[in-house]
């Protein structure tokens, strides 16, 4: 078995700056680090929890992902309105799911379908027997 010491999820943007927006500002990600990709460009990696998303880097095209992130925050409905406010494409507002989660999603500036989720106090995920 290999020993992963960290790990992180590699996103390569068709517009880094507008990308770089959404993550930093949109979201408000923490940035953990930044460096140079290019002449002009910067890559950035954003705390996430307990992992990091690096955005770097440049996609010629916007081609169909199957990629998709799961954000696990305190409070989805705050979540919604903040995003909302600040312009986020919201493909789902926040939904209890037969399976106790509340969820809503959205995407980021290339589709990336994002899961932005809230473990209620009731659901078992909040006990370890």
């Amino acid at each position: 078995m290999v020993h992963v010491l960290s790990s992180r999820i590699l996103v390569r943007p068709t517009d880094p700056e507008r990308s770089r927006q959404f993550y930093g500002h949109t979201l408000a990600l923490p940035v953990f680090r930044e460096f140079r990709t290019g002449a002009d460009e910067w890559g950035t990696v954003y705390f996430l929890g307990g992992g990091f998303l690096e955005v770097s880097g440049r996609a010629e095209t916007s081609a169909p992902s199957q990629l998709e992130l799961w954000f696990q925050v305190e409070d989805v409905a705050a979540a919604h309105t903040e995003l909302s406010a600040k312009g986020a494409e919201i493909l789902r507002p926040p939904v209890r799911e037969p399976w106790g989660l509340i969820e809503m999603w959205i995407a980021d500036p290339d589709g990336h379908r994002i899961a932005i989720v809230e473990t209620p106090a009731d659901h078992p995920l909040r006990y370890r027997p």
